[in-house]
C-alpha cells in the first residue's frame, strides 16, 4: 500500500502496512521520533547553516513544477461533535510521525532549511523530506550535497554491509530498531520506542485522547492499543483490533510501515501517517470480490508449490477519503491504496483489509494519467483509457499482494528477507500483474461489468508511463521499468514510429501477463536473489527510446505527482 500511485481508488497498508504500501511479511506498524544520543552522524546531512546551498542547475529548478497541488478534503456532515474533535487529535498525531521520519530519512530538517535559500526550493526539499530527488533517482539537488545514503539514518553513516552481515545480535534484521555504535565502536541496536520515546510519548497520550472522543467502541479499543504499541514495537494486538473494525466511519493507519526507505538491506520501517474518512456507498460496491481470493490464489499460473492455501478469511475492500498524509506516504509519490496488516500470523488468522483512496486516486487519473494517455497512447486505442479501469487496477493491485507467496519454498526465510534489497520492487510488480491477472478472471466471469478488457489493458499500459516516472529510487518505479521491458520483449505492445504513440497487442499482452506472472511468483518461491537482482538491473531500466518519449510528458509540463494542500484549516474544523 505501499506504495501505488493512481488515481482512483487505492489500497494502503494499515498496520504493519506493505502499503503498496505493499504487502509485507513483516509485523505491524510502530512510531519512531528523536534519535538516539548514540546515533552516528547522518551522511551527507547539513551541518551548519552558515553558508547557503543552491540549486546544481536550471534542470534541478525546474523539478520544483514536477508535482500538481490537490486538496484533500471530505463531507464530514455525518459526522458528530465528538468526531470532529477527534479527528483534530488524529491530524496531531500523524503530524509527529512527519517529523519521525525526517530524522529516519534525512536527519535535522531545520539545519538543511537554513540553507536554502529561496521557498521554492524550501517547498521541493520538503516534498522529498531531504535534498534529494525522489522521483528522479534520489539524486542531489544543490550543490555541496553528496549521494543520498542507501541505508537513510536507519545505519552509521561508515558501516559495510559486510560488517552487518558478520554482526552477531538477535534480531538484527527487525524492523523497529536502529543500528548505532555504542561508545567503543561496536555495534548495537536501539529499539524505535527507546530512540523515539520523547516523540511516541506524546503521539501515545493523543491516541488515548482520541479515544476516549470515539463514536465506535471497537475503534476506541484500537487506538488504545496501538498507543500502548508505539510504547512498546509490539503491535500485533492492536493489529487484531484494527481487523476487528468493520463499522467506524473514520479511519487511522500510524507507525513504522513500510520498509522502502531502507534501500541498503530493505529491513527497517519508517514512521508514517494516514487519517480517512470512509465512504459507505463506494465501499458496498466493494465486499464482493474479497470473496473470490481463495478460488484466484489456486488459478495463479505456478505449480501448487507456489501458492499455498489463501490465509485468513476476514479479507475486506473499502473506499475512503483521505484527509491527511504523513511521513513516509507523503514523500514524492504518494499512495493511493493500503493493504494491511503485515503481520503474516494476523493475516493467517484473520487475513488483510485493503483501503482505496478514491480522493487521492481520482486527483492523480485526472491531473496526471489522462493528460499522459494523450501523449503515448495511440489516438484509436485512446478511447480505453477509463477511470473505472484505472480504479480496479490500482484495486487489484493492492489485493493481490495477498495472492502468491510470503515464505521461500526452501523454508528457512520469508521473501523479504530471502530478496533483500530487491524484495520491495518484486513485490511490487508481483502486485500490479497479478491485479491484472485478477481483473481478467473476474471479468470472465462476468463479475466486472463495466466496460470491456481492452479498457483494463489499455489503462494498465498508460500507467506504466505513469509510474516509471517515479524514478529508479522508487520500487514502484522499478517494477513498472521492468514490467514494461518484459512486455516490449514479447510484443505486448507497439509504437508508432511516426507520432511515438503506444498500442496494445491484445492477445501478446494477455500472453505476456501470464508469463511474468509465473516468473515474478518462482522467483520469490525459490528466494533467487541472485535473479532478483539480474533482472532489475537488466530490466528495471529505462532505455533511450523510452527516455525519449517520456521527454514529451516533461515537455508537455505534466506533472509527475501531486502534492496535498491539508490539514484542519483545509478541513474547516
Amino acid at each position: 500500500m505501499r506504495k501505488i500511485l493512481l488515481t482512483s481508488f487505492v489500497t494502503l497498508s494499515l498496520f504493519h502496512i506493505t502499503a503498496c504500501h505493499h504487502d509485507s511479511d513483516e509485523q505491524p506498524m510502530a512510531q519512531s521520533t528523536a534519535q538516539s544520543k548514540t546515533a552516528t552522524p547522518p551522511i551527507a546531512q547539513v551541518d551548519s547553516p552558515k553558508e547557503s546551498l543552491q540549486w546544481l542547475n536550471q534542470a534541478a529548478q525546474d523539478r520544483a513544477d514536477i508535482y500538481a497541488p490537490f486538496e484533500l478534503n471530505a463531507d464530514l456532515s455525518s459526522l458528530s461533535v465528538r468526531q470532529k474533535s477527534m479527528l483534530k487529535l488524529l491530524i496531531e498525531a500523524a503530524e509527529i510521525t512527519d517529523q519521525l521520519f525526517w530524522e529516519q530519512s534525512y536527519g535535522e530538517k531545520n539545519a538543511l532549511m537554513q540553507k536554502l535559500s529561496t521557498e521554492q526550493q524550501r517547498n521541493f526539499a520538503n516534498l522529498n523530506y531531504g535534498p534529494w530527488d525522489r522521483l528522479n533517482g534520489d539524486k542531489p539537488l544543490f550543490t555541496s550535497i553528496g549521494e543520498k545514503p542507501l541505508g537513510a539514518q536507519f545505519y552509521p553513516a561508515d558501516m559495510t554491509k559486510e560488517e552487518f552481515e558478520k554482526l552477531n545480535l538477535p534480531d538484527k534484521k527487525g524492523l523497529y530498531s536502529l543500528i548505532r555504535r555504542d561508545g567503543s565502536g561496536q555495534l548495537r541496536l536501539v529499539p524505535y520506542h527507546i530512540a523515539y520515546q520523547s516523540q511516541l510519548s506524546r503521539i501515545s497520550d493523543l491516541l488515548k485522547q482520541a479515544s476516549a472522543l470515539a463514536d465506535d467502541p471497537e475503534f476506541a479499543q484500537f487506538l488504545n492499543l496501538r498507543a500502548e504499541a508505539l510504547m512498546t514495537d509490539d503491535f500485533q494486538p492492536s493489529d487484531f483490533a484494527w481487523m476487528k473494525m468493520k463499522s467506524n466511519p473514520v479511519e487511522l493507519v500510524i507507525g513504522p510501515i513500510e520498509t522502502y526507505e531502507d534501500q541498503l538491506f530493505g529491513y527497517r520501517a519508517a514512521y508514517e501517517s494516514y487519517v480517512l474518512i470512509k465512504d459507505l456507498s463506494w465501499s458496498k460496491r466493494l465486499e464482493k470480490y474479497a470473496s473470490f481470493l481463495p478460488e484466484l490464489q489456486k488459478g495463479l499460473p505456478v505449480t501448487d508449490a507456489y501458492k499455498p492455501p489463501m490465509s485468513g478469511t476476514g479479507s475486506d475492500l473499502n473506499a475512503y477519503d483521505v484527509i491527511y498524509y504523513a511521513g513516509h506516504s507523503n514523500a514524492g509519490s504518494k499512495t493511493i491504496a493500503i493493504n494491511l496488516p503485515n503481520d503474516e500470523e494476523v493475516q493467517l488468522k484473520m487475513g488483510t483489509r485493503r483501503l482505496q483512496l478514491k480522493n487521492a486516486m481520482k486527483a492523480k487519473f485526472d491531473k496526471i494519467l489522462i493528460p499522459i494517455a494523450e501523449q503515448l497512447i495511440s489516438p484509436q486505442q485512446l478511447k480505453h483509457v477509463k477511470f473505472y479501469a484505472f480504479f480496479a487496477n490500482t484495486m487489484f493491485h493492492e489485493v493481490a499482494h495477498g495472492l502468491g507467496i510470503k515464505n521461500t519454498l526452501a523454508g528457512n526465510s520469508s521473501v523479504r528477507q530471502a530478496l533483500k534489497e530487491n524484495a520491495s520492487a518484486f513485490e511490487e510488480g508481483k502486485a500490479d500483474i497479478l491485479g491484472l491477472y485478477m481483473v481478467t478472471e473476474l471479468f470472465k466471469k462476468g463479475e466486472l461489468e463495466e466496460g470491456e478488457l481492452m479498457d483494463y489493458y489499455t489503462t494498465f499500459l498508460a500507467g506504466i508511463f505513469r509510474s516509471v516516472r517515479f524514478g529508479a529510487s522508487s520500487a514502484h518505479g522499478k517494477a513498472n521499468m521492468l514490467r514494461f521491458n518484459y512486455f516490449k520483449e514479447r510484443n505486448a505492445f507497439s509504437r508508432n514510429e511516426s507520432d511515438g504513440t503506444y498500442s496494445v497487442n491484445f492477445e501478446k499482452f494477455q500472453q505476456a501477463m501470464t508469463e511474468l506472472s509465473h516468473d515474478l511468483l518462482t522467483i520469490q518461491g525459490d528466494g533467487d536473489y541472485q535473479k532478483a537482482k539480474e533482472w532489475l538491473e537488466t530490466k528495471g531500466v529505462i532505455d533511450s527510446g523510452l527516455q525519449q518519449d517520456l521527454s514529451k510528458l516533461d515537455k508537455a509540463n505534466i506533472p509527475v505527482d501531486v502534492y496535498f494542500k491539508q490539514g484542519v484549516d483545509v478541513l474547516g474544523l
